[in-house]
């Protein structure tokens, strides 16, 4: 459930994860079914939509949006554990990719928000990504970020993707 942050058709992280699996010999097709600027709630209100394409595994990508739009951590907290739960009740395996958010927010609302991965991660037992865009959205790597500071340009999404793959290929068995 992740839209691949907004990239040109062919650049997103799940095109590059399609192409990093093809490559690898292994035979799981990517269905990208986010939707740009969706938070939580409408991670929620489209959960229908993600089990009708009945998915064994699925990457949730959530939670960025909630933050930089200020809304209440126990909503976000609330979404995703019912985000999960609904998935693996289904029988899908998940992985939780968590995300940060920029200074200004505050130390104690970034600490806090950083907290909902890490908790819910160990309550569903499932592989959690410390930081999506971990190698991307960095000082070193502004190339490899859109001019927003926030969505990565193609060649990003092609880390994100690598990211990704590491805490995915175990589970592809």
């Amino acid at each position: 459930m992740t839209a691949g942050f907004g990239a040109e058709p062919g650049n997103s992280y799940p095109d590059f994860l399609q192409k990093d699996l093809d490559a690898a010999g292994l035979h799981w097709h990517v269905i990208n079914a986010g939707v740009s600027g969706d938070t939580t709630t409408d991670g929620v209100n489209r959960l229908g939509v993600v089990l009708a394409s009945k998915p064994r595994i699925v990457i949730v990508e959530f939670g960025g949006n909630d933050g930089l739009r200020g809304l209440p951590l126990e909503t976000t907290r609330a979404n995703l554990d019912q985000i999960i739960a609904t998935l693996q009740n289904a029988g899908a395996k998940v992985v939780l990719a968590g995300m940060t958010l920029p200074p200004n927010y505050g130390p104690d609302y970034i600490r806090t928000f950083e907290q909902i991965y890490r908790d819910l991660a160990a309550k569903y037992r499932v592989p959690r990504i410390p930081f999506l865009l971990e190698g991307v959205a960095t000082m070193a790597t502004r190339n490899l970020m859109q001019r927003d500071g926030l969505h990565p340009t193609g060649p990003g999404n092609a880390v994100v993707a690598e990211t990704v793959m590491r805490y995915l290929k175990p589970m592809l068995d």
